[in-house]
């Protein structure tokens, strides 16, 4: 963690999405999501200058997630059939993407204990997390 680069090793994932009609869709709504959540969590991030002019305005400015920054993720189902509908189904799309960035604040806030850095906003970028851990010791 010293280089500010944090590794997410494997990621688990339980959801209830009612009735699972189709397992390979539900679980590809969930990777999809976990990795959007992950961007989220590490590196997109809408900035501006001071005159409100989006400084984000390119792949290379607004960073997204690769396949090599995905880790292994664990899906897992709950089922329990919705009554508001003759299928038994709910929504699966958000899912995935909706506890991510708090998960990973609150992981990485527990590895950074012993510095006393309290993690309150994402995206958490290495040279975010780097400048955390910096100032942490200055300050200890």
């Amino acid at each position: 963690m010293d280089t500010g680069v944090p590794e997410v090793v494997s990621f688990v994932a339980v959801d209830d999405v009612g009735r699972v009609i189709n397992p390979m869709i539900v679980e590809g709504q969930i990777h999809g999501g976990v990795a959007q959540g992950l961007g989220g969590a590490f590196w997109e991030q809408l900035a501006y200058d001071d005159q409100a002019q989006p400084l984000s305005t390119t792949l290379m400015d607004y960073l997204l997630p690769t396949a090599a920054d995905i880790p292994r993720i664990e899906v897992a189902h709950l089922e329990t059939p919705s009554p508001l509908n003759p299928l038994g189904v709910k929504g699966a799309g958000e899912a995935g993407v909706i506890p991510v960035a708090a998960v990973i604040a609150q992981a990485v806030e527990d590895a950074l204990r012993p510095l006393g850095i309290h993690i309150t906003e994402a995206p958490l970028s290495p040279t975010r997390l780097r400048q955390l851990i910096i100032e942490a010791r200055r300050s200890a």
